[in-house]
């Protein structure tokens, strides 16, 4: 596999990896490949002003009903509004942080129907009807008091020390409860298919890696991260 550092990616391994995931039913995965590659290309074109590429300037609030945490929120929200702006800004949930604003560092991880997404990229009103769950809603009591009345991953990254500055940390857990989710369906990674590991996939450090790596870290805390996650794999955790 390429070296996340190398200067150019070898283009090859990047086709013979998304006929894998095609062939292998990750449409997931390879829908939101070429979402990025999309929206790159979109923002860079609106940002030197090329024809065709407009950005719309004129409001529309309509109202929207969220489920959030098992709660129903009625809103008043512009359509354009992001599903974290109307967490954060609008509910109050600021535990869903806004990182780099464009679906790159996985800060604004939440659960749509249990599958992660980035929030910052999904528009609130295409959130409207499923079941929407943030760091807050992860925990067995709103206010916790000890490792019992959290997630079982909030717990392993208090205890494996996954956290540094704790920034990223919300997104992280987030993503690491869908992770371990898609594992246990079954659901195979590009490291899967490499190692010819398929059936079921084996949750190595590797395969955490992978399947965490739409979150960064920048305080570099991913040794303890990956630890967290082997640790609820493994049922070792609180």
């Amino acid at each position: 596999m390429s070296d996340l550092f190398d200067t150019e990616p070898n283009r090859e391994e990047c086709e013979w990896e998304e006929r894998e995931l095609e062939k292998n039913g990750l449409h997931y995965e390879l829908t939101r490949r070429r979402f990025v590659q999309t929206a790159g290309v979109l923002s860079a074109g609106a940002a030197v002003g090329l024809p065709g590429v407009a950005i719309a300037e004129t409001p529309m609030t309509r109202p929207i009903t969220l489920k959030v945490n098992g709660k129903s929120q009625r809103l008043s929200l512009d359509s354009r509004t992001s599903l974290l702006d109307a967490l954060r800004e609008h509910l109050d949930l600021t535990g869903t942080k806004k990182g780099c604003d464009h679906g790159q560092c996985g800060a604004c991880t939440v659960l749509i129907d249990g599958r992660r997404i980035n929030s910052c990229l999904t528009l609130a009103f295409a959130a409207q009807g499923a079941e929407i769950t943030t760091i807050e809603g992860l925990a067995t009591k709103l206010d916790p008091k000890d490792l019992s009345e959290l997630h079982p991953m909030q717990a392993a990254f208090l205890e494996q020390d996954g956290y540094q500055c704790g920034y990223c940390t919300p997104g992280q857990i987030c993503s690491a409860v869908a992770a371990v989710e898609e594992h246990k369906r079954g659901a195979l990674s590009i490291v899967s298919l490499h190692t010819g590991k398929t059936d079921p996939p084996e949750i190595t450090d590797d395969e955490i890696r992978e399947r965490m790596s739409g979150n960064i870290c920048r305080c570099g805390a991913y040794p303890n991260i990956v630890a967290a996650v082997r640790a609820v794999t493994r049922g070792v955790s609180a």
